[in-house]
């Protein structure tokens, strides 16, 4: 019976590598620095990715402890007094700055008797905490959505690029064999390939990223207002 089996091998009688090591040694320089960034963008993705989710775990059970102890019924001052040396999560932050604001007036004593000057700034106070707490913990993530755009392109051009390899190599052996063109088409959809394994991760890290953060802002800004109204209500209480 004949044999069907084809032999894939080069123009030297070399059998080409094509495991991934292999192709990348294979590939042209301009494929490996392709790969190389891609390869670079993916291992940061990662990083970014598990910093984030821990952080985010981190924060979200601190704010429930802090939470609880808020509402605990016990003094506020107290609450200040043990956590203002060190605010290591945003809420806590939140509420020492509020509350430094309001001991630099003197409990609402320097406030004017017609304006609402101290309640302004202790929302103000309030909104800027919260910005600058929501924008370290958002530090890095744009680099997700980045890496998620444009990575497929940059395995593109890769693929582009080893085609064009391919075809060269066509031209110049005059031969459109399996055997020439089998290595360069395996190395473009290897940069291809590399593409969409950084791009996907990061898609979905910065979607469901981002849905977590959003929800503790969301937190922090009722905290805020709750917190606002108190301190509203007792300035209220102290100048009846």
């Amino acid at each position: 019976m004949p044999d069907n089996t084809v032999d894939i091998v080069d123009l030297g009688g070399n059998v080409p590598d094509f495991t991934l090591l292999g192709m990348f040694a294979q590939a042209d320089w301009i494929v490996q620095l392709v790969m190389l960034v891609l390869l670079g963008s993916s291992l940061w993705c990662w990083a970014i990715i598990f910093d984030k989710s821990k952080r985010i775990r981190r924060v979200t059970a601190q704010a429930d402890k802090f939470d609880a102890e808020f509402w605990s019924g016990n003094s506020l001052e107290d609450l200040y007094e043990r956590v203002k040396k060190n605010p290591d999560h945003p809420m806590a932050a939140l509420f020492v700055e509020a509350m430094r604001e309001w001991q630099r007036s003197a409990g609402g004593r320097g406030a004017n008797k017609l304006g609402m000057g101290l309640r302004d700034r202790i929302y103000r106070v309030m909104r800027v905490t919260v910005s600058r707490e929501m924008e370290r913990l958002e530090n890095y993530l744009s680099f997700l959505a980045t890496v998620g755009s444009t990575a497929p392109f940059v395995g593109l051009f890769g693929t582009v690029w080893g085609i064009m390899n391919a075809f060269e190599q066509i031209a110049i052996s005059h031969n459109s064999s399996l055997a020439v063109v089998a290595p360069g088409i395996a190395e473009a959809l290897f940069a291809t390939a590399m593409g969409l394994v950084a791009a996907v991760p990061a898609v979905v890290a910065y979607n469901k990223i981002s849905n977590d953060l959003g929800r503790y802002a969301n937190r922090l800004e009722g905290f805020a207002d709750e917190f606002g109204t108190i301190l509203s209500r007792q300035l209220d209480e102290e100048h009846s």
